[in-house]
């Protein structure tokens, strides 16, 4: 497309008119017969300064007026007609007569309506005699172009953008905020038009009839409306609200769409009277409410440009009701704007909170309703206040309020509640609920399966505790998004998942959570946790990193359990990378995070993890009265083997870090007693026997193998690969420590060897192959310092490797430099120290032999 700017202010002109303009400035004496259709503010003015400059500069006379019916017009004169759909019917026809004669130069500008009949006959006439020009907003590329016409913009693509949204590419529009933009500082990033543009729209508006302006108010908010609605909103029949649309499009004001472009919005919603504005939009939210329509896009378009206050409070309730599932922070906001409009708060408004995260407003406006509201309303918000405070810990208080709310839901959670406190008796409850009945809806469903699947955590088989949780999480998925929720069945699945080594069906049910929404963002917090959870345990450390960070993107502080889950994941991302540095900047951190929220079933596997990183600090004594606690709650529920065998297994690693053999022995003996409760139980078992083994210098190749690949298979794949390195750095056996370091790799997820003297990586181990560690030394570097403490030579270690034992002994010299060792006694003394703690964080030395259990 060829545009062209021209001298007439406002004027860019594309292929077809440049053609008419110089056609024109070729033969200004010949015959010339064109109609100019298009809305004001579309160029024809512009357009008609330029014909009458190319007639002046050919010497032709111009006549800019209409003749009268019986006055003569000379034909060596140009007659040129602005905003002809105004005349008269004798003018009118006085130009249809000029037209008919062929012998005069005649171009009639018109807008699209009004539209007589005998300027209708006129139109006909110049489209079947002349031309028919028919004027339309600017493309992006015409928008560019005109742009470009004023030096002081330039033509960045972002402003180009801005520009020809905000006009809808009217060129009146174009041109004004053109204008209005050049006298601004600001070139790129425009988030907003100038005042001064909006307030020139004010004469337009100011002259088009009360009903126009009233359309436009009720455009002006946003939406599809139908012509019944604009009938009763505007007191006209279809046929009078068609007159109007048509009307209001031929200003220039409506788009052929029907929509507003946004600058005029703005100047619509900002320059129309306060009291005609409040009077139509609250009018038509009271046709919408009583026709059952949806009044969210409405509010939402009150709220774009500043005018939510002209809602009532019922259509902001209405409004709020409708966003709760999808944007519960936007409904919150809404539930409050109906609030300061006189409408009572409600638990609704509570659950909007609750469902957003914001459990500080939640639990004031919960507890508000307790003490003043009807019945109903306290009940649902002691659902409310019971939620956040499982939330925070606080379980028995959640418990007391969801059995005095009396559904079925919350006797439902009541159950997983006192379960999740210790509370043995909880597990003998019934779910039922308010006699009257509660509809058998998905959510009370879901939490009677939630209640079931922990009762059978506690009480029965794994698998029947999984099947439960995982079908309570399946019926949520539909619509979960407005389930307030104390804890997710998904959460509660993937916990119990992990408990018992099913780490895929963990991540299955979280991931399909995330997707449907599940509890809103309250819960999605949660979900993304234990998703960070199962990357760590799997030693994807650099994932579950990843993960951990996109927990706390939106700016909100973490609730005392998520606290405390963020808290573990991060210690034990520290101990699995032996960073001692960052075990000790988290561990008080991690501390606050146990002391905040008590000790329950559910929070048993941070402790744990804990424990660990706290045995490896040398301070595990400030945790101690927690874990006693943890115990204290396993024992009071008969020791389920479901919760104590990970809490064991981590008991068994910080005794080994704290260098206490018999309480490792305790735990041996407590997971070998669990070992015939599932799968996951004896596979940690045996690992358990072999670890102990193994610190007491008795190295079984076999049987390490054996556990370590077993830990891997149930989803411990970093403990696995672990518990294999550990074995290869103890065994006398070279061929025992070859076998074994092969083993620790391949379950690292790295094989044994490559091609060019490097090793592949996938997975987590591909961010720590790419370089250093902590301590300076490349993984490949490290693989051959464990074999150098094996006592292997430089050709021994560079036929494992697949490398030339030149290299090996340019590593070791490498490695000698990094560390500013001055000497071989001391490099080796180093690095021993360096090996134990990435391999094993343990001291490595043997344990005395275990009494006989």
């Amino acid at each position: 497309m060829i545009m062209n700017d021209l001298a007439a202010p406002g004027l860019t002109v594309d292929k077809g008119l440049q053609a008419l303009l110089d056609t024109v400035a070729q033969d200004p004496t010949g015959p010339l017969a064109v109609g100019i259709a298009g809305p004001a503010g579309h160029g024809k003015t512009a357009l008609l300064a330029e014909l009458e400059r190319i007639h002046q500069r050919a010497g032709i006379a111009v006549r800019t007026a209409a003749p009268e019916p019986d006055e003569p017009v000379d034909p060596d004169t140009a007659v040129l007609v602005d905003d002809a759909h105004l005349l008269d019917d004798a003018r009118t026809e006085a130009l249809l007569r000029l037209v008919a004669g062929r012998r005069h130069r005649l171009v009639v500008a018109h807008r699209p309506w009004p539209r007589s009949a005998a300027f209708s006959e006129l139109v006909d006439a110049l489209r079947r005699d002349g031309q028919a020009v028919l004027l339309t907003p600017f493309t992006r590329e015409q928008t560019a172009a005109h742009l470009a016409a004023t030096p002081e913009l330039g033509r960045p693509a972002d402003l180009v953008d801005f520009v020809h949204t905000q006009t809808a590419g009217v060129p009146r529009d174009v041109e004004r905020l053109a204008r209005g933009l050049a006298g601004t500082e600001t070139r790129t990033g425009v988030v907003d038009p100038p005042r001064s543009v909006i307030l020139e729209f004010g004469p337009d508006l100011d002259v088009q009839p009360a009903a126009v302006r009233r359309l436009l108010l009720a455009v002006a908010v946003g939406g599809a409306l139908p012509v019944n609605m604009l009938g009763a909103l505007l007191g006209r029949d279809p046929a009078g609200v068609d007159e109007l649309i048509a009307t209001t499009r031929a200003a220039g004001l409506l788009g052929a769409d029907g929509r507003l472009a946004p600058i005029v919005r703005r100047a619509v919603a900002t320059l129309s009277p306060t009291t005609e504005r409040t009077a139509v939009w609250r009018r038509l939210t009271e046709l919408q409410l009583a026709r059952g329509g949806a009044v969210l896009p409405l509010v939402r378009s009150l709220l774009a440009v500043g005018a939510l206050g002209d809602c009532p409070a019922a259509t902001l309730a209405a409004a709020a009701d409708e966003a709760l599932a999808d944007e519960p922070a936007f409904a919150a906001e809404l539930f409050a704007a109906a609030t300061a409009a006189g409408r009572p708060p409600n638990a609704q408004q509570a659950l909007a909170a609750a469902l957003a995260g914001h459990l500080d407003d939640a639990l004031r406006l919960a507890d508000r309703l307790l003490a003043t509201a009807a019945p109903p309303e306290r009940s649902d918000a002691a659902v409310v206040a019971a939620t956040a405070l499982a939330h925070r810990g606080h379980v028995g208080r959640s418990v007391e309020l969801f059995r005095w709310s009396g559904t079925a839901s919350a006797a439902a959670f009541a159950i997983v509640g006192g379960l999740a406190a210790g509370d043995l008796a909880a597990s003998t409850e019934s779910p039922a609920g308010d006699p009257a009945g509660e509809p058998p809806t998905l959510h009370a469903s879901a939490a009677r399966l939630m209640a079931n699947g922990v009762r059978e955590s506690v009480t029965g088989p794994p698998t029947a505790a999984l099947s439960a949780l995982v079908q309570a999480a399946a019926l949520l998925e539909p619509d979960g998004r407005a389930a307030l929720l104390p804890d997710s069945p998904a959460a509660l699945a993937a916990l119990t998942a992990v408990h018992c080594g099913e780490l895929e069906i963990a991540e299955r049910v979280l991931h399909r959570a995330l997707g449907a929404g599940v509890g809103g963002p309250l819960m999605a917090r949660r979900h993304r946790l234990l998703q960070a959870w199962i990357l760590m345990v799997r030693g994807e450390i650099h994932a579950a990193g990843e993960r951990l960070a996109t927990v706390t993107l939106d700016g909100r502080a973490l609730e005392s359990r998520d606290q405390l889950f963020a808290a573990a994941i991060r210690m034990g991302i520290g101990r699995r990378n032996s960073d001692l540095g960052a075990l000790k900047r988290g561990w008080e951190q991690a501390l606050e995070a146990v002391v905040r929220h008590p000790v329950d079933l559910f929070t048993l596997l941070p402790l744990g993890e804990l424990a660990i990183a706290g045995a490896r600090l040398g301070d595990l004594a400030r945790l101690e009265p927690y874990l006693h606690q943890g115990r204290a709650l396993l024992n009071r529920l008969g020791d389920p083997p479901l919760w104590s065998v990970p809490l064991h297994w981590s008991g068994l690693h910080a005794a080994i870090l704290t260098g206490e053999p018999t309480v490792a022995d305790e735990h041996v003996t407590a997971l070998v007693a669990a070992a015939g409760h599932s799968r996951y139980a004896a596979v940690v078992a045996a690992a358990a026997e072999s670890w102990v083994e193994v610190l007491r210098g008795a190295v079984d190749p076999t049987r390490v193998e054996a556990a370590a690949r077993g830990l891997h298979d149930t989803g411990l794949c970093w403990d696995g690969a672990r518990l294999a390195g550990q074995a290869a750095i103890r065994t006398t056996d070279r061929r025992a420590m070859t076998t074994l370091l092969e083993c620790a790799r391949a379950l690292q997820g790295r094989p044994s060897g490559g091609q060019g003297g490097q090793t592949p990586t996938t997975g987590a181990s591909t961010a720590r192959a790419a370089g250093p560690t902590q301590h300076g030394l490349s993984d490949r570097e490290y693989e051959v310092a464990e074999l150098v403490l094996a006592g292997l030579t430089y050709r021994e270690i560079g036929d494992r490797l697949f490398i030339s034992a030149k290299t090996v002994e340019h590593h070791v010299a490498r490695m000698r430099n990094r560390l500013n060792c001055a000497n071989r006694t001391e490099l080796l003394a180093l690095l021993r120290t360096l090996v134990a703690d990435r391999a094993s964080d343990t001291a490595g030395q043997p344990w005395p032999q275990r009494a006989s259990r």
